[in-house]
Protein backbone atom coordinates (compact mmCIF):
# COMPACT_ATOMS: atom_id res chain seq x y z
CA UNK A 1 0.00 0.00 0.00
CA UNK A 2 1.36 3.35 -0.80
CA UNK A 3 2.24 5.79 1.69
CA UNK A 4 0.05 9.28 1.57
CA UNK A 5 2.46 12.40 1.32
CA UNK A 6 0.66 14.46 3.81
CA UNK A 7 1.90 11.08 6.04
CA UNK A 8 5.57 11.50 5.02
CA UNK A 9 5.72 15.23 5.85
CA UNK A 10 4.07 14.50 9.50
CA UNK A 11 7.25 12.22 9.91
CA UNK A 12 9.49 14.51 8.74
CA UNK A 13 8.22 17.38 10.76
CA UNK A 14 8.64 15.01 13.73
CA UNK A 15 11.61 14.26 13.35
CA UNK A 16 12.46 17.85 13.10
CA UNK A 17 11.07 18.21 16.39
CA UNK A 18 12.86 15.78 18.30
CA UNK A 19 16.19 16.96 16.65
CA UNK A 20 14.81 20.98 17.73
CA UNK A 21 14.21 19.16 21.82
CA UNK A 22 17.72 18.29 21.99
CA UNK A 23 19.12 21.08 20.49
CA UNK A 24 20.68 19.80 17.30
CA UNK A 25 19.59 21.83 14.32
CA UNK A 26 18.60 20.15 11.14
CA UNK A 27 15.98 19.85 8.56
CA UNK A 28 14.52 16.75 6.19
CA UNK A 29 15.47 17.82 2.77
CA UNK A 30 13.69 15.23 0.68
CA UNK A 31 13.87 11.44 1.03
CA UNK A 32 13.09 8.06 -0.95
CA UNK A 33 10.58 5.86 0.04
CA UNK A 34 11.65 1.87 -0.52
CA UNK A 35 9.58 -1.18 -0.42
CA UNK A 36 10.86 -1.82 3.26
CA UNK A 37 11.12 1.94 4.85
CA UNK A 38 11.55 5.47 4.20
CA UNK A 39 14.74 6.76 3.83
CA UNK A 40 14.58 10.52 4.90
CA UNK A 41 17.75 13.08 3.96
CA UNK A 42 19.04 15.05 7.03
CA UNK A 43 20.85 18.29 6.04
CA UNK A 44 22.40 19.49 9.51
CA UNK A 45 24.62 22.81 9.64
CA UNK A 46 28.43 22.35 9.23
CA UNK A 47 29.80 21.36 12.87
CA UNK A 48 27.26 19.32 13.59
CA UNK A 49 28.39 15.79 15.14
CA UNK A 50 27.06 12.57 12.87
CA UNK A 51 27.37 11.07 16.36
CA UNK A 52 25.43 13.58 18.00
CA UNK A 53 22.73 12.77 16.13
CA UNK A 54 22.65 9.42 15.74
CA UNK A 55 22.58 9.23 19.60
CA UNK A 56 18.37 10.05 19.08
CA UNK A 57 17.96 6.54 17.29
CA UNK A 58 15.87 5.44 20.66
CA UNK A 59 14.41 9.32 20.92
CA UNK A 60 13.16 9.14 17.37
CA UNK A 61 11.49 5.44 17.29
CA UNK A 62 9.95 6.49 20.37
CA UNK A 63 8.53 9.71 18.70
CA UNK A 64 7.65 7.96 15.96
CA UNK A 65 6.03 4.73 17.34
CA UNK A 66 8.28 2.87 15.23
CA UNK A 67 10.64 -0.32 16.57
CA UNK A 68 13.69 1.47 15.53
CA UNK A 69 15.33 3.87 13.27
CA UNK A 70 18.96 3.93 11.79
CA UNK A 71 20.87 7.02 11.43
CA UNK A 72 24.00 6.67 9.56
CA UNK A 73 26.40 8.64 6.64
CA UNK A 74 26.28 7.84 2.95
CA UNK A 75 28.13 10.05 0.12
CA UNK A 76 28.07 13.10 2.40
CA UNK A 77 24.39 12.74 3.41
CA UNK A 78 22.85 11.75 6.66
CA UNK A 79 19.84 9.64 6.71
CA UNK A 80 17.42 8.66 8.59
CA UNK A 81 15.94 5.19 7.79
CA UNK A 82 12.38 4.31 9.27
CA UNK A 83 10.91 0.68 8.80
CA UNK A 84 7.60 0.88 7.06
CA UNK A 85 4.32 -0.54 8.69
CA UNK A 86 3.14 -2.45 5.97
CA UNK A 87 6.10 -3.73 4.02
CA UNK A 88 5.73 -4.16 0.06
CA UNK A 89 7.02 -7.60 -1.30
CA UNK A 90 9.88 -7.73 -4.09
CA UNK A 91 9.53 -10.59 -6.38
CA UNK A 92 12.43 -11.43 -8.20
CA UNK A 93 11.19 -12.88 -11.42
CA UNK A 94 9.44 -9.76 -12.49
CA UNK A 95 12.61 -8.02 -11.71
CA UNK A 96 14.57 -10.07 -14.12
CA UNK A 97 12.02 -10.06 -16.77
CA UNK A 98 12.14 -6.39 -16.51
CA UNK A 99 16.05 -6.02 -17.00
CA UNK A 100 18.23 -6.17 -20.09
CA UNK A 101 20.83 -8.81 -19.82
CA UNK A 102 23.67 -7.96 -17.16
CA UNK A 103 27.23 -9.24 -17.13
CA UNK A 104 28.36 -12.14 -17.14
CA UNK A 105 28.30 -13.87 -13.94
CA UNK A 106 26.14 -11.20 -12.59
CA UNK A 107 23.44 -12.34 -10.04
CA UNK A 108 20.62 -10.14 -8.95
CA UNK A 109 19.68 -9.71 -5.54
CA UNK A 110 16.95 -7.25 -4.60
CA UNK A 111 16.20 -3.36 -4.59
CA UNK A 112 18.37 -0.85 -2.84
CA UNK A 113 16.76 2.40 -1.21
CA UNK A 114 16.99 3.99 -4.38
CA UNK A 115 14.33 1.35 -5.76
CA UNK A 116 16.74 0.34 -8.64
CA UNK A 117 17.95 -3.61 -8.51
CA UNK A 118 20.98 -4.18 -6.73
CA UNK A 119 23.39 -6.46 -8.86
CA UNK A 120 26.03 -8.49 -7.61
CA UNK A 121 29.18 -9.68 -10.16
CA UNK A 122 31.42 -12.47 -8.78
CA UNK A 123 33.89 -12.64 -11.27
CA UNK A 124 34.93 -9.09 -9.97
CA UNK A 125 37.82 -8.66 -7.82
CA UNK A 126 35.87 -6.85 -5.07
CA UNK A 127 33.65 -9.63 -4.69
CA UNK A 128 34.52 -13.05 -5.61
CA UNK A 129 33.05 -14.69 -2.77
CA UNK A 130 29.99 -13.92 -0.81
CA UNK A 131 29.16 -15.16 3.01
CA UNK A 132 25.24 -14.75 3.48
CA UNK A 133 24.90 -14.11 7.75
CA UNK A 134 21.33 -13.57 9.65
CA UNK A 135 19.30 -15.34 12.54
CA UNK A 136 16.46 -17.54 11.74
CA UNK A 137 13.89 -15.55 10.21
CA UNK A 138 16.54 -13.12 8.46
CA UNK A 139 15.93 -14.73 4.89
CA UNK A 140 19.52 -15.65 4.63
CA UNK A 141 18.91 -19.17 3.06
CA UNK A 142 15.77 -17.21 1.03
CA UNK A 143 18.47 -14.79 -0.35
CA UNK A 144 21.35 -17.28 -1.61
CA UNK A 145 18.24 -19.47 -3.43
CA UNK A 146 17.71 -15.69 -4.90
CA UNK A 147 21.09 -15.23 -5.56
CA UNK A 148 21.39 -18.52 -7.47
CA UNK A 149 18.66 -18.64 -9.42
CA UNK A 150 19.21 -14.97 -10.81
CA UNK A 151 21.92 -16.85 -12.06
CA UNK A 152 20.55 -19.42 -13.71
CA UNK A 153 18.13 -17.13 -15.14
CA UNK A 154 20.42 -14.66 -16.79
CA UNK A 155 23.27 -17.67 -17.88
CA UNK A 156 22.33 -21.40 -19.48
CA UNK A 157 24.07 -24.14 -18.26
CA UNK A 158 26.99 -24.15 -20.75
CA UNK A 159 28.06 -20.75 -18.69
CA UNK A 160 27.04 -21.48 -15.33
CA UNK A 161 27.25 -24.65 -13.11
CA UNK A 162 25.59 -24.87 -9.88
CA UNK A 163 27.23 -27.37 -7.22
CA UNK A 164 24.21 -27.34 -3.94
CA UNK A 165 25.89 -28.69 -0.68
CA UNK A 166 22.70 -28.48 2.09
CA UNK A 167 23.15 -30.63 5.02
CA UNK A 168 19.58 -29.88 6.41
CA UNK A 169 18.51 -30.84 3.03
CA UNK A 170 16.17 -28.63 3.48
CA UNK A 171 17.36 -24.94 1.64
CA UNK A 172 18.27 -25.62 -1.40
CA UNK A 173 16.22 -28.46 -2.64
CA UNK A 174 14.01 -26.90 -4.44
CA UNK A 175 16.56 -25.31 -6.68
CA UNK A 176 17.65 -28.78 -8.36
CA UNK A 177 14.98 -27.99 -10.55
CA UNK A 178 17.23 -25.97 -12.46
CA UNK A 179 19.45 -27.73 -15.43
CA UNK A 180 22.21 -25.77 -13.72
CA UNK A 181 22.56 -28.05 -10.92
CA UNK A 182 25.56 -30.68 -11.01
CA UNK A 183 23.83 -33.46 -9.85
CA UNK A 184 21.74 -34.35 -6.64
CA UNK A 185 21.53 -31.56 -3.44
CA UNK A 186 24.95 -33.23 -1.20
CA UNK A 187 23.20 -33.10 2.68
CA UNK A 188 25.73 -35.20 4.51
CA UNK A 189 29.18 -33.72 5.60
CA UNK A 190 31.22 -37.23 3.80
CA UNK A 191 29.26 -36.32 0.71
CA UNK A 192 30.20 -32.52 0.55
CA UNK A 193 34.43 -33.61 1.66
CA UNK A 194 34.21 -35.91 -1.51
CA UNK A 195 32.47 -33.38 -3.63
CA UNK A 196 34.95 -30.46 -2.52
CA UNK A 197 37.94 -32.21 -2.89
CA UNK A 198 36.25 -33.16 -6.57
CA UNK A 199 35.59 -29.50 -6.93
CA UNK A 200 39.40 -28.56 -5.86
CA UNK A 201 41.24 -30.98 -8.53
CA UNK A 202 39.18 -29.40 -11.28
CA UNK A 203 40.06 -25.74 -10.23
CA UNK A 204 43.92 -27.18 -10.31
CA UNK A 205 43.33 -28.62 -13.69
CA UNK A 206 41.95 -25.21 -14.86
CA UNK A 207 44.76 -23.58 -13.30
CA UNK A 208 47.31 -25.43 -15.47
CA UNK A 209 45.14 -25.06 -18.92
CA UNK A 210 44.35 -21.32 -18.03
CA UNK A 211 40.53 -21.66 -17.87
CA UNK A 212 38.23 -19.60 -16.14
CA UNK A 213 35.21 -21.36 -17.53
CA UNK A 214 32.00 -22.55 -17.36
CA UNK A 215 31.43 -20.19 -14.06
CA UNK A 216 31.17 -22.93 -10.84
CA UNK A 217 29.53 -21.42 -7.95
CA UNK A 218 29.46 -23.92 -5.02
CA UNK A 219 26.85 -22.67 -2.82
CA UNK A 220 26.84 -23.69 1.19
CA UNK A 221 23.91 -23.44 3.60
CA UNK A 222 24.21 -23.86 7.37
CA UNK A 223 28.78 -23.49 6.81
CA UNK A 224 28.87 -23.40 10.56
CA UNK A 225 27.01 -26.57 10.83
CA UNK A 226 29.46 -28.38 7.57
CA UNK A 227 32.24 -27.30 9.62
CA UNK A 228 31.54 -28.65 12.91
CA UNK A 229 30.65 -31.90 11.87
CA UNK A 230 32.73 -32.24 8.88
CA UNK A 231 36.04 -31.21 10.73
CA UNK A 232 39.07 -29.76 9.32
CA UNK A 233 39.29 -31.52 6.00
CA UNK A 234 36.06 -29.91 5.07
CA UNK A 235 37.38 -26.37 6.71
CA UNK A 236 40.86 -26.84 4.59
CA UNK A 237 38.84 -27.24 1.36
CA UNK A 238 36.91 -24.70 1.18
CA UNK A 239 39.43 -22.28 2.47
CA UNK A 240 41.70 -23.63 -0.39
CA UNK A 241 38.75 -22.70 -2.94
CA UNK A 242 38.01 -19.54 -0.88
CA UNK A 243 42.14 -18.62 -1.69
CA UNK A 244 42.78 -19.46 -4.90
CA UNK A 245 39.02 -20.08 -6.96
CA UNK A 246 38.65 -16.92 -8.68
CA UNK A 247 41.28 -17.18 -11.41
CA UNK A 248 40.01 -20.47 -12.16
CA UNK A 249 36.09 -18.60 -12.27
CA UNK A 250 35.42 -21.06 -9.17
CA UNK A 251 33.08 -18.36 -6.29
CA UNK A 252 31.51 -19.81 -2.78
CA UNK A 253 28.32 -18.35 -1.54
CA UNK A 254 27.83 -19.42 2.05
CA UNK A 255 25.51 -19.23 4.31
CA UNK A 256 25.78 -19.02 8.19
CA UNK A 257 23.37 -18.20 11.23
CA UNK A 258 26.47 -17.89 13.61
CA UNK A 259 28.76 -15.36 12.70
CA UNK A 260 31.24 -15.67 15.35
CA UNK A 261 34.55 -14.65 15.82
CA UNK A 262 35.89 -18.84 15.71
CA UNK A 263 33.97 -18.76 12.06
CA UNK A 264 34.88 -15.86 10.62
CA UNK A 265 38.20 -15.20 11.14
CA UNK A 266 42.16 -15.70 9.90
CA UNK A 267 41.52 -16.92 6.23
CA UNK A 268 37.75 -16.80 6.14
CA UNK A 269 37.82 -13.19 6.90
CA UNK A 270 40.41 -12.63 4.27
CA UNK A 271 38.97 -14.53 0.94
CA UNK A 272 34.60 -13.48 2.17
CA UNK A 273 35.14 -9.41 0.71
CA UNK A 274 31.78 -9.00 0.16
CA UNK A 275 29.03 -9.79 2.65
CA UNK A 276 25.07 -9.92 2.69
CA UNK A 277 24.36 -9.95 6.27
CA UNK A 278 20.36 -9.97 7.86
CA UNK A 279 19.01 -9.69 11.11
CA UNK A 280 21.63 -10.83 13.94
CA UNK A 281 21.09 -11.44 17.39
CA UNK A 282 23.37 -8.84 19.46
CA UNK A 283 25.75 -5.75 18.44
CA UNK A 284 28.77 -8.34 18.82
CA UNK A 285 27.33 -10.33 15.83
CA UNK A 286 26.34 -7.44 13.82
CA UNK A 287 30.05 -6.66 14.38
CA UNK A 288 31.84 -10.09 13.29
CA UNK A 289 29.27 -10.41 10.20
CA UNK A 290 29.95 -7.18 9.03
CA UNK A 291 33.23 -6.66 9.84
CA UNK A 292 32.23 -3.00 10.97
CA UNK A 293 31.63 -0.82 14.21
CA UNK A 294 28.04 0.33 14.13
CA UNK A 295 26.49 -1.77 11.08
CA UNK A 296 23.10 -1.35 13.04
CA UNK A 297 22.57 -5.18 11.39
CA UNK A 298 21.14 -5.72 14.76
CA UNK A 299 18.15 -3.96 13.92
CA UNK A 300 17.24 -5.29 11.16
CA UNK A 301 13.84 -6.24 10.37
CA UNK A 302 13.95 -9.74 9.32
CA UNK A 303 12.43 -11.34 6.01
CA UNK A 304 14.72 -10.47 3.44
CA UNK A 305 15.90 -7.24 5.28
CA UNK A 306 19.64 -7.15 4.35
CA UNK A 307 22.83 -4.72 4.26
CA UNK A 308 25.40 -5.57 1.71
CA UNK A 309 28.86 -5.11 2.77
CA UNK A 310 31.39 -4.49 0.80
CA UNK A 311 35.22 -2.34 0.94
CA UNK A 312 33.43 -0.83 4.31
CA UNK A 313 30.86 0.65 3.16
CA UNK A 314 27.16 -0.68 3.94
CA UNK A 315 24.34 -0.26 1.54
CA UNK A 316 20.76 -1.72 3.18
CA UNK A 317 18.46 -3.46 0.28
CA UNK A 318 15.44 -5.79 0.32
CA UNK A 319 16.30 -9.39 -1.04
CA UNK A 320 13.89 -10.61 -3.96
CA UNK A 321 11.62 -13.65 -3.10
CA UNK A 322 10.76 -16.73 -5.15
CA UNK A 323 6.99 -17.16 -5.88
CA UNK A 324 6.06 -20.66 -5.61
CA UNK A 325 5.91 -21.11 -9.23
CA UNK A 326 9.01 -19.13 -10.11
CA UNK A 327 11.74 -21.69 -10.19
CA UNK A 328 9.39 -23.80 -12.45
CA UNK A 329 9.35 -20.76 -14.75
CA UNK A 330 12.88 -19.86 -14.31
CA UNK A 331 13.82 -23.30 -15.03
CA UNK A 332 11.57 -23.63 -18.22
CA UNK A 333 13.35 -20.11 -19.13
CA UNK A 334 16.93 -21.19 -19.14
CA UNK A 335 16.40 -24.58 -20.84
CA UNK A 336 14.76 -22.16 -23.91
CA UNK A 337 17.39 -20.07 -24.03
CA UNK A 338 19.65 -22.96 -23.83
CA UNK A 339 17.93 -24.32 -26.75
CA UNK A 340 17.59 -21.28 -28.94
CA UNK A 341 21.12 -20.31 -28.33
CA UNK A 342 22.34 -24.13 -29.52
CA UNK A 343 20.14 -23.31 -32.86
CA UNK A 344 21.83 -20.00 -33.38
CA UNK A 345 25.24 -21.39 -33.35
CA UNK A 346 24.76 -24.53 -35.48
CA UNK A 347 23.15 -21.85 -37.89
CA UNK A 348 26.25 -19.55 -37.85
CA UNK A 349 28.48 -22.50 -38.23
CA UNK A 350 25.93 -24.10 -41.17
CA UNK A 351 26.75 -20.31 -43.12
CA UNK A 352 30.70 -20.40 -42.56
Amino acid sequence: MPIRRGALEAQADRIEAVLAQHRVPGQIDGGVVTPRMVQYHLRTPLGVKVGKVAALAEELALALGCRDVRIYRREGKLLVEIPRRTPAPVRLLPLCEGMESPAAGTALLGVEASGAPLLLRLPSPDVVHVLIAGTTGSGKTALARTLLTSLAYFHDPDAVRLLLIDPKGRGFGPLAALPHVLGKVVDTPEAGATRLAQVVQEMERRDRAGQHSPLLVVAVDELADLLQTGGRILEELITRLAQRGREAGVHLVACTQKPTAALIGGAMKANFPVRLVGAVASRDEARYATGLRDSGAEKLGGKGDFLLVAKGEAVRFQAAWLGPDDLTAVAAHSRACGQERRWESREARRKQ
